[in-house]
């Protein structure tokens, strides 16, 4: 039987092991990075009563798990934890880029015919995926960064709370980075629909992040459990570029 959960400050547990750790951080890599080749390589439709048919970006419906789970690493695990696996996801998503960038400059073989395919899947626009690299960057260290502070001020109570409100900032912090840095000024984008857009997408990602609060408790209260800790950042450096200390 796991033993309830034990109230700490992250600087007293840099040395501690878990044995959940790896896998949460695996797992917000990988939806990281697929909800940006997968998702954001189809846009589809859905036909709204009243109001007609109304396209997205097939992502939007998976990249806020991602969120979801940097809510649970920081809420579980602490936020130096959760920084490591942020800078982990930053330079995947670096890399990740770079591959498709040579892959698809690549000459075809002779008798390959699937270069147009690869190129409109993998041949992303430059200036987005600067875009994304960066509004995932900043939107998820602000949403650890509320997260943990909003735990200590609540006493580690009520974490619907921190959930939503720290969602509200991180998300709004990455759409308010990527819509502009991707699209304004691009021909047939007007400084509206590049607001309306963000101002949508933010609203978006928010409203399924808090639907998916539920089970963001349950996720939780199993990792706690199992672990056996409370963290709270109480002398935790926020900064990103903080030196990483030697953790579990």
């Amino acid at each position: 039987m796991s033993n309830p959960p034990q109230s700490v400050e992250t600087g007293h547990t840099a040395q501690t092991r878990f044995r959940y750790f790896d896998f949460v951080m695996v797992a917000f890599v990988t939806i990281l990075l697929l909800s940006n080749v997968i998702g954001a390589a189809k846009v589809s439709f859905v036909t709204l009563p009243g109001i007609g048919v109304w396209e997205f970006g097939a992502g939007i419906l998976f990249f806020p798990i991602s969120y979801v789970i940097g809510d649970v690493l920081t809420e579980v695990y602490g936020y130096e934890r959760a920084r490591r696996c942020i800078w982990a996801g930053f330079v995947a998503l670096i890399f990740m880029a770079l591959m498709a960038f040579v892959v698809v400059a690549l000459p075809p073989a002779a008798g390959w015919t699937g270069q147009a395919a690869y190129e409109q899947v993998f041949g992303q626009v430059p200036r987005i995926v600067l875009a994304s690299i960066i509004a995932f960057w900043a939107g998820e260290f602000a949403n650890s960064y509320v997260m943990a502070r909003m735990k200590i001020w609540t006493k580690g109570k009520a974490l619907w709370s921190r959930t939503i409100g720290s969602t509200v900032v991180g998300q709004g912090v990455d759409s308010a980075l990527f819509y502009p840095i991707a699209f304004l000024g691009v021909a047939g984008w007007s400084v509206e629909l590049v607001a309306t857009l963000a101002l949508t997408q933010w609203l978006l990602k928010t409203a399924w992040e808090a639907l998916l609060t539920p089970v963001t408790y349950q996720v939780v209260g199993f990792l706690k459990r199992r672990e056996g800790i409370e963290v709270f950042d109480t002398d935790t450096d926020f900064s990103p570029f903080a030196k990483a200390k030697k953790l579990g």
